[in-house]
C-alpha cells in the first residue's frame, strides 16, 4: 500500500461515528444523501483510460483502470448506468457512494476517491488493487492456487473488514470471490472488499427481507425469503472459504435450482481429495458458518478467535465448534503432554521424518494435475472449470415459489 493510499493518522480501523450513519433512509435499507461533491465535468477531462482489458464487467457497470492527469495516480473508475430494465436507479448508486463513505477509514474495504455524473452515468473513481480478483487464484492449477497459509492471512483480514461493516449496520449481501480483491498478487498482498451494489442497512428493530445475491453464495434464509442480518454474511464467508480452499463451490449445481436446492437441504461435503491437505482446524472453521440457523452461524468476531486463524501454520492440534449456546469447545491433541518427556534422539528422529513426510506430499502435490479436481472431473476438465463458478451475476428478482425452503 503506499503512502497516499494510508488512511490519515488519527483513522483507524474504528472510524469516529459519522453522519452518514445515521442519515435519511427509505425502505429497503438505503442510504439517501452523501457528502461526497459530484462532479458534473468531463471525466475525462482529469482521468486518462488505460488501455487494455476492463477489471471488471456486471450487466449495468464495468470498471477501468485509469491515470491521474496531474498526479499519475492509478485508480479503477466503475461507470454505472442510471437507468436500469427502464427504470431510474440513481438512488442505488447515491447508497452505494454512502457506505463507501461510511466505510472510509477501514484497511480492508475499497476507498471512494471522487464521483462524476454524466446525462446517463454516474462514475465512482475507487483505489486500485493491482492483484486482481481472489476469484484467479480460486480456479488457477495448484502451484498458482492459495495455500492454507494464505487463505488464513487473507480471511483475517476479510473478516476484520466484515466485523466493520456489520457494526455499523452494514450488510454487504454480495461476497464471493469475484468481489474481494488484492492489492497485489505476488508477494501475496492485503484484500479490498468492493462492490456494495447490493449491500443494506439492517436494524435489530427492524426486518428486513430480500431475495438477492449470488447463487452460489446465498443463505438458506434468502431463499425462505427469511429476514436478513449479518449471519447471511456469514454463510458467504463460510462458502468463499470453502472455495479458497479447496477450489471446489460447495453448493453449486448444474443450474440455479439445484444450486438453491443444495442450499436448502445442506448437501456439503467435507470429505474427499479435494480435503486431503485441508487441516481439520479450516473444516471446523468452514462448518461453523455452513449452520442453516442464522442465530447458529458463528460471527465475524468469534471466527476471528478461532483456533484455525489463532494458531500458528504448524500442525492442527484442537478443533472448536459452536454450539446452540454459543460456547467453544477444545479437543486436545493425544500425547500432547508427553512430547517434552522424549528423549532428544527419538525427538530429532520424528522431525527428520516428519520433513520427508511433508517433502513426499509437497512433490506428490505437483503431480495431481488440474486444480483439485477429481477423477471424474479430470474427464470434462474444461466443463468443470466453467461449471464451478458460472453464477457470476448478482440474483435480484424473486425467486418462483417451488424454490422457497
Amino acid at each position: 500500500m503506499s503512502p497516499e493510499e494510508k488512511p490519515p493518522p488519527n483513522c483507524s480501523h474504528e472510524c469516529p461515528p459519522q453522519p452518514a450513519a445515521g442519515r435519511g433512509r427509505r425502505r429497503g435499507g438505503l442510504l439517501t444523501e452523501i457528502r461526497t461533491p459530484i462532479r458534473t465535468e468531463p471525466f475525462q477531462q482529469r482521468y486518462s483510460l488505460s488501455p487494455g482489458r476492463e477489471l471488471g464487467r456486471g450487466k449495468f457497470a464495468v470498471v477501468k483502470k485509469c491515470i491521474q492527469k496531474d498526479t499519475e495516480r492509478e485508480f479503477a473508475a466503475k461507470f454505472m448506468r442510471k437507468r436500469r430494465k427502464g427504470q431510474d436507479c440513481r438512488m442505488e448508486i447515491i447508497h452505494e457512494i454512502a457506505v463507501l463513505e461510511l466505510t472510509q477509514c477501514n484497511l480492508w474495504v475499497i476507498n471512494l476517491h471522487e464521483v462524476y455524473e454524466t446525462a446517463t452515468e454516474m462514475i465512482l473513481v475507487l483505489e486500485y488493487a493491482a492483484g486482481g480478483e481472489i476469484f484467479d487464484q480460486c480456479v488457477a492449477e495448484r502451484e498458482e492456487a492459495f495455500k492454507e497459509k494464505d487463505v488464513k492471512q487473507l480471511m483475517k483480514q476479510i473478516l476484520e473488514g466484515v466485523s466493520f461493516l456489520h457494526r455499523n449496520n452494514v450488510v454487504h449481501l454480495d461476497l464471493k470471490p469475484q468481489n474481494i480483491l488484492l492489492t497485489s498478487k505476488s508477494p501475496l498482498g492485503d484484500i479490498k472488499i468492493v462492490d456494495f451494489g447490493l449491500s443494506r442497512i439492517v436494524k435489530n428493530s427492524e426486518e428486513l427481507r430480500e431475495i438477492m445475491g449470488t447463487p452460489e453464495y446465498v443463505a438458506p434464509e434468502i431463499l425462505s425469503y427469511d429476514p436478513i442480518s449479518t449471519a447471511t454474511d456469514m454463510w458467504s464467508i463460510g462458502v468463499l472459504a470453502y472455495i479458497m480452499l479447496t477450489g471446489v463451490s460447495p453448493f453449486l449445481g448444474d443450474d440455479k435450482q439445484e444450486t438453491f436446492l443444495n442450499i436448502s437441504q445442506m448437501n456439503v461435503s467435507y470429505s474427499g481429495e479435494d480435503f486431503d491437505l485441508i487441516s481439520e482446524s479450516a473444516v471446523d472453521f468452514i462448518k461453523t458458518l455452513l449452520v442453516k440457523k442464522p442465530e447458529e452461524r458463528a460471527t465475524a468476531e468469534e471466527c476471528l478467535q478461532h483456533p484455525w486463524l489463532e494458531q500458528s501454520d504448524e500442525p492442527t492440534c484442537r478443533t472448536w465448534s459452536k454450539s446452540a449456546g454459543g460456547e467453544s469447545s477444545d479437543v486436545i491433541q493425544k500425547n500432547a503432554n508427553s512430547a517434552s518427556e522424549k528423549p532428544v534422539d527419538v525427538e530429532k528422529a520424528e522431525k527428520e521424518e516428519s520433513m520427508m513426510t511433508e517433502e513426499l506430499i509437497v512433490v506428490a502435490s505437483y503431480t495431481l494435475g488440474q486444480c483439485r479436481q477429481s477423477e471424474k472431473e479430470k474427464a470434462t476438465e474444461q466443463k468443470a472449470i466453467s461449471k464451478r463458478f458460472k453464477f457470476e451475476e448478482p440474483l435480484l428478482q424473486k425467486i418462483p415459489g417451488e424454490f422457497i425452503y
